[in-house]
């Protein structure tokens, strides 16, 4: 089984090619650029490398949200585009989940965090037992403050990553009562290849949807819905 990953939620643009246990190549960038302009252009630069064939993957699996919303709606549309293109399904993955799997076979407890502005969080909680991953807490868009009292209430060691590390940080060590750490900067934001993997078990259970069926899952209002709506406006 042959999937394409693609993760462009956050601030890092990453594309991987997974065939079955074999990662066959990752692109993966965390740099000032718009997703618009990096994500197509890695994909092609990977395909040349690896030789492959676009025609030749089984499905296409996408971050598919919480995020950046401009981040998910470019993710979103490349997928949907090389979906109907190549008519190949899309297999929609949690992008906090996907994150958590770049840590599959930890020993702690793991805990997402991506940054959501106004002192909010995108995080989850999860634990591993071997490679099979344990949702202790959903992905969901909460306090810093919920999410680090959760954290405590497992009386576990914890690791945090996420590019809300760095925002969260001084929170986390005032008030984690848990032992906690950090991932290494190989695996703390999100991969392409950990999407494509955690994907393709999804794949196997049957977890997949059309391509016009695909959209983002968003978790919140966008800044100008919420303006409109705390404006009273229709």
């Amino acid at each position: 089984m042959k999937i394409l990953g693609l993760d462009s939620s956050g601030l890092v643009a990453s594309v991987a090619i997974v065939c079955d246990d074999n990662m066959l190549g990752e692109y993966t960038v965390n740099y000032k650029k718009t997703h618009s302009q990096t994500l197509l252009p890695m994909l092609d630069e990977v395909a040349k490398m690896i030789e492959l064939d676009l025609n030749s993957i089984d499905a296409i699996v996408i971050a598919g949200g919480p995020g950046s919303f401009t981040g998910l709606r470019i993710g979103s549309a490349t997928a949907k585009g090389l979906g109907l293109a190549l008519n190949k399904p899309i297999i929609n993955v949690p992008t906090v989940d996907a994150l958590a799997y770049n840590l599959v076979g930890h020993a702690g407890l793991v805990c997402p965090l991506m940054d959501a502005r106004r002192n909010q969080t995108y995080t989850g909680l999860y634990s591993f037992d071997g490679n099979e991953m344990e949702v202790l807490k959903e992905q969901c868009a909460v306090g810093i403050d919920e999410i680090i009292s959760i954290v405590n209430q497992f009386e576990q060691p914890v690791t945090f990553l996420g590019d809300g590390v760095p925002v969260f940080q001084e929170y986390i060590a005032e008030n984690c009562s848990v032992p906690y750490t950090f991932a290494p900067a190989h695996v703390n934001k999100q991969r392409a290849g950990a999407v494509a993997a955690l994907g393709m078990k999804y794949f196997a259970e049957g977890r997949s949807e059309t391509a016009a069926e695909h959209k983002p899952e968003y978790l919140r209002l966008s800044q100008a819905e919420r303006e409109r709506k705390e404006g009273g406006l229709a």
